[in-house]
């Protein structure tokens, strides 16, 4: 947990000592102050829970930005959600600016440029989340980015976890943790997906087939991964979800089969593997090792066994 309390130190100091707490605690960003107060007196509260980071901050009038130069400073990307709790922001993401009053959050990536402004005294939460949780989720709601969401409806999910979580110890148990923390990442993801007035037809079929593609290739081994789970993750109906692949080479269940039976291929074409027959079956999605047998001679030529003893007798030459 870390504490920086501007108010103790010299009040000349205070906005010194406010830029170098949110390049150090944040990521790297530049502040101009545009308040009137001689002092800069301003608080930051962090601590950890899982993989997220929570801070707590009272600030100042300002401009916040997060340009080019910052963005090439960086090692690595987040995404910042972020409740007003106290004050409003006036914020530039993409060209495009709005305002978010006490009670909203917005959502914005630190791999691309952004501006806040603040009139006054302000208060925010602010939790930062690792880019790779939940990067391939929100690529069909990139236009939701920066964009104020209510209270209400399921964003009344999000503020109402935030709230929660802040007040947590991050002395909890693992399991307990990891539970919260991914219940809050769905929580946001389900947020900018029900945002009045988003549909395929504004976000496109196309950028949302390779983020449901990209959620496919990084679950294949889960046995739950289907039609159903796949709709709620992105929160669209299984018929959109299938109407996504129309006009594609193949229907959604069939292009999940044959990635599964490609990643078998590869797998059983390592002279290392020593995963059993079986076992891959399972990892692929069928139940029935014969099944399995079956389908991968069909995409293949080839039976599983039949791959394997060829990959094992070129090695042995």
């Amino acid at each position: 947990m870390g504490l920086w309390d501007g108010s103790v130190i010299p009040a000349r100091e205070q906005f010194d000592y406010w830029q170098d707490i949110i390049c150090r605690e944040f990521v790297p960003l530049s502040a101009v102050r545009t308040g009137h107060d001689f002092g800069f007196a301003s608080k930051v509260e962090t601590s950890p829970l899982g993989s997220l980071n929570r801070a707590s901050i009272v600030s100042k009038a300002q401009i916040t930005r997060r340009g080019a130069r910052e963005i090439a400073a960086s090692d690595e990307a987040y995404f910042f959600v972020n409740l007003q709790m106290a004050g409003r922001c006036l914020a530039n993401v993409g060209g495009v600016s709005s305002v978010v009053n006490p009670g909203e959050f917005m959502v914005v990536d630190t791999a691309e440029p952004y501006e806040f402004e603040f009139s006054g005294d302000w208060r925010m939460l602010s939790f930062r989340v690792d880019h790779r949780d939940i990067e391939d989720y929100l690529s069909a709601y990139r236009d939701r980015l920066g964009v104020p969401v209510g209270p209400g409806g399921v964003g009344s999910a999000v503020t109402s976890l935030m709230r929660v979580l802040d007040s947590l110890s991050d002395e909890l148990s693992p399991v307990s943790v990891s539970s919260m923390v991914h219940s809050f990442e769905s929580a946001v993801v389900a947020a900018l997906a029900a945002a009045p007035g988003l549909s395929v037809d504004a976000v496109g079929a196309a950028p949302l087939r390779a983020a449901v593609l990209d959620h496919v290739r990084r679950n294949l081994g889960d046995a739950g991964l289907s039609v159903e789970q796949v709709s709620r993750t992105f929160s669209i109906s299984v018929r959109t979800l299938h109407g996504l692949f129309e006009g594609a080479e193949d229907s959604f269940s069939r292009t999940v089969r044959n990635l599964r039976l490609q990643r078998a291929h590869d797998v059983l074409s390592d002279p290392s593997c020593t995963v059993s027959v079986t076992e891959l079956a399972q990892f692929s999605g069928f139940y029935d090792p014969s099944a399995f047998t079956r389908a991968f001679r069909r995409r293949f030529g080839v039976s599983p066994v039949e791959l394997r003893r060829s990959v094992t007798a070129r090695t042995a030459k």
